[in-house]
């Protein structure tokens, strides 16, 4: 087994939406760790002074929907890092409303940041990841890509998308060596979420029906990301990972 400290030892990783919240986690867990990463996230995000601290962090300011974000993700990660291991598609947007109330408007965008951006990311990076000989692809669902929601219409949708996106990737990449997954995360408390866990009901919802008995937290999913980019998970591929303390399993 490899020792966690150590686990992303000389590893070359993007991961977007990192200025933050999961990603943000994800980010610092891969330093720690022993990787260099290319931290991408908008320009309004100020994503070089989140990680000003840190020699092993290359900021990169950047929308992930323009036209020319992923050739430009992958310059850079050639550049700066001198190829890549891992990419982490983590950045995404939340949006309510029902099939009735969904514009085109908020379909395209919340589709365009969920689902295209990381298809064209993951295509632009892979042959950097096929030089890896042991990439390492990560992207980010929900317990939303195994269920449905209330008021979730094109998130839901977008979220079971990068389900079946990573699946395939996990069958068209394999013959590279490269493994491709997805994480489930439940109810996790970051900036963006931390509002709507303000309402009593909806907080205590969320905990009684984790069977654990709590929120989740960003460092909860950088676990999972940690141990799926590593070593030790070459023989995972295809797999959705809920971390959500069991909610999805609970009635």
């Amino acid at each position: 087994m490899t020792g966690t400290a150590a686990a992303l030892d000389g590893k070359r990783a993007v991961v977007t939406g990192t200025a933050s919240g999961i990603g943000e986690a994800i980010a610092r867990a891969f330093l720690s760790a022993g990787a260099r990463v290319l931290a991408v996230d908008l320009p309004q995000s100020n994503v070089g002074d989140v990680y000003a601290d840190h020699a092993g962090a290359v900021p990169m300011a950047q929308d992930i929907t323009e036209a020319a974000a992923p050739d430009a993700i992958a310059a850079r990660a050639s550049e700066a890092l001198g190829g890549l291991d891992i990419l982490v598609n983590n950045a995404g947007i939340a949006h309510g409303g029902s099939i009735e109330t969904t514009t085109d408007a908020l379909w395209d965008r919340v589709m365009g940041v969920n689902v295209t951006a990381m298809f064209k990311i993951t295509r632009a990076a892979l042959p950097l990841l096929k030089e890896s000989g042991a990439g390492r692809i990560i992207n980010l669902g929900s317990i939303m890509s195994d269920m449905g929601g209330p008021e979730l219409f094109v998130y839901g949708t977008s979220k079971h998308a990068v389900a079946g996106m990573t699946k395939s990737m996990a069958v068209d990449l394999g013959r590279y060596g490269i493994t491709a997954n997805y994480l489930q995360p439940g109810a996790v408390v970051t900036a963006l979420s931390a509002p709507f866990f303000e309402d009593e009901a909806f907080r205590t919802y969320w905990v009684e029906k984790a069977p654990v008995g709590r929120l989740g937290v960003p460092t909860d999913v950088a676990a999972a990301a940690l141990f799926l980019a590593g070593d030790d998970a070459g023989f995972i591929s295809g797999v959705g990972l809920n971390v959500d303390g069991g909610a999805i399993v609970k009635f």
